[in-house]
């Protein structure tokens, strides 16, 4: 399973700077389907977030079209939380399907920079926040200022025991010393 799983497309990025406990990393521009759940617990909102995009991407719009998954499922936690996938790159934003439900919004989002830490083994609440505090500071070490909220990036399906990878992410201002 973890070979077909490196076999589903990511969102483009070059890492720009790396350090010793995370990296810092330039995305390119990225179209999310993406939903809002009102709990800031990722116990809570991961499965429905889950299932509301799936939906989308399963067929659940206007046009009954299938959508690839890709990786990572990308969920941000915070008072409103949100759960995005990226559509894949031979997707516009323009040729995309209207969403059936009202709860999945298309959105673009420009290129950024995100400090990003590592961690396997299975997600949840605990060890997201642990990482995203190491991740803080460790940014804090470096006087890089977080934007925004803490990312919970998931790359491997709920079945996939072993070779697990995740990540937290967070935008900052990055300019590289010369």
């Amino acid at each position: 399973m973890a070979y077909r799983t490196a076999q589903i497309e990511s969102p483009l990025y070059e890492v720009i700077k790396s350090f010793e406990k995370f990296e810092i990393r330039n995305y390119n521009a990225m179209v999310l389907a993406q939903t809002q759940m009102n709990s800031n617990l990722y116990k809570e909102s991961s499965s429905m977030g889950f299932k509301t995009v799936a939906n989308y991407i399963f067929g659940g719009n206007k046009e009954n079209q299938k959508i690839a998954m890709t990786s990572p499922v990308i969920m941000e936690i915070g008072e409103i939380s949100k759960m995005s996938f990226v559509m894949p790159k031979e997707h516009s934003f323009d040729n995309l399907p209207k969403p059936n439900s009202e709860n999945v919004e298309l959105i673009q989002v420009q290129p950024k920079t995100y400090a990003v830490l590592a961690f396997t083994g299975f997600a949840n609440d605990k060890k997201i926040e642990r990482h995203s505090k190491r991740l803080l500071q460790f940014l804090k070490s470096e006087n890089l200022t977080p934007i925004g909220n803490t990312k919970f990036l998931g790359y491997n399906p709920p079945w996939q025991v072993l070779g697990r990878k995740n990540e937290v992410a967070i935008e900052v201002n990055y300019s590289p010393k010369l």
